[in-house]
């Protein structure tokens, strides 16, 4: 499932999600409410895309919104934001990400920890891609 553009000017998603992310995110949503992802780059788990309540995790301007998902239906919208660090974004610019689930414990922080499986992050180069401004 590719996210919605959100970064102006673009026109490609830059990121997707593999069936069991979506399958995934649909439990962790019944769980937990509204959700994000966020990729900071930082150290342990922080290149991994960490997912939490939505709102639990503050953004800034020193993050960027790659895309957005809907996991939900037209009747019941499901939207979940994914963000990135900028300083991490001007690294993987060039990237397609598609988040995908592994067995095995990640981070705690991540809301997936609890069902003993993570999301990683799987990447490509992009096709084309509008210069991030």
């Amino acid at each position: 499932m590719d996210a919605s553009v959100t970064i102006p000017g673009e026109s490609l998603s830059r990121v997707a999600l593999t069936d069991m992310s979506v399958t995934l995110l649909g439990l962790l949503w019944h769980k937990y409410g509204p959700l994000m992802f966020h990729q900071s780059g930082g150290c342990c788990d922080g290149s991994s895309p960490m997912c939490y309540p939505a709102g639990d995790f503050i953004t800034s301007d020193q993050d960027v919104r790659l895309g957005q998902f809907d996991i939900g239906t037209a009747a019941a919208p499901q939207p979940i934001d994914f963000w990135m660090s900028r300083e991490q974004f001007e690294y993987w610019s060039h990237t397609h990400l598609t988040v995908d689930v592994v067995t095995g414990r990640g981070s705690g922080f991540s809301a997936e920890a609890p069902e003993g499986v993570r999301f990683i992050i799987r990447s490509r180069l992009m096709e084309t891609a509008a210069p991030f401004a």
